[in-house]
């Protein structure tokens, strides 16, 4: 947006772009080794203890001996993008541009693949920095359908992975997500009507309406993540890939009988394609 080299001054540029002169100005800093060392263990916590805030985490931390503050705790999980779960004020207030859209999968009995998938985003810890990883999920069967790494919190490398799931397998019945920003926006939504797939949403604070998906990351970071440290985005792209094979062919489920996610979507999908 600042071209430096123009001969216009930076300074007017910013006053034409009506930007302040320190963001021109403005270099990022990468975040210091004691502080990824921290966000990891903030996201370990987070996993064992979703409805801890940030004073919780914080004497948390002090209990294994770290002095950390309640606000530094808090600008540590805007960053990672994790949020306590708590009974939030105004339920009824949405943004107009941002519609949220009501749970579906109360008391629906899900039984075959394709009927509904879910997804969701989560941080991912390298060696030095981290990256976001989303995820589609068949609902019945457990299978990652798609996925993607950012380096931003942003919709885009959403939108990629579900268009890359319908494109491969069709478009489900239902999609479930969460509220957050990436999926309530009008990009993300649009995808899902423009394919005649109904929109469902958790409600607010209601981690075990997704429940599915987070057992996932708990599987991921804890089989995978935790036990690496990933030194570049490729790596850790190559390392996940190769795990997320492993879990859709090799490891075995107890929920689905001992079966594995591929075995049990393939199996029914069969068993339809034979009945019709």
């Amino acid at each position: 947006m600042i071209d430096r080299p123009h001969l216009l001054p930076v300074r007017r540029q910013c006053q034409l772009l009506k930007l302040a002169r320190s963001t021109a100005y403005y270099h990022p800093t990468p975040v210091s080794e004691t502080g990824l060392a921290l966000m990891r263990r903030i996201d370990e916590l987070h996993l064992h203890y979703p409805f801890a805030g940030a004073r919780m985490l914080r004497d948390l931390l002090r209990q294994e001996g770290q002095a950390v503050g309640r606000r530094h705790v808090a600008t540590l999980m805007r960053r990672m993008g994790l949020e306590a779960l708590y009974r939030k004020p105004a339920l009824s207030r949405r943004h107009p541009a941002h519609q949220v859209y009501p749970y579906l999968l109360r008391d629906l009995t899900i039984l075959r693949p394709n009927h509904v998938w879910a997804a969701d985003i989560t941080y991912i810890p390298m060696a030095r920095g981290f990256v976001y990883l989303f995820a589609v999920l068949d609902w019945a069967s457990r299978r990652v359908l798609a996925w993607r790494l950012s380096n931003t919190l942003t919709t885009d490398f959403c939108l990629d992975a579900v268009q890359d799931a319908v494109g491969r397998y069709g478009p489900p019945e239902i999609f479930n997500t969460d509220q957050g920003c990436p999926f309530t926006s009008q990009e993300f939504t649009g995808l899902l009507t423009h394919h005649g797939i109904q929109i469902s949403m958790d409600g607010t604070g209601c981690w075990r309406d997704n429940v599915f998906v987070e057992r996932l990351w708990r599987s991921i970071k804890y089989e995978e993540v935790y036990v690496h440290a990933y030194e570049t985005v490729s790596a850790a792209h190559q390392s996940l890939e190769r795990y997320l094979t492993f879990y859709n062919q090799t490891r075995p489920h107890q929920a689905l009988d001992g079966k594995t996610p591929d075995q049990v979507y393939s199996d029914n999908l069969t068993a339809r394609l034979t009945a019709a």
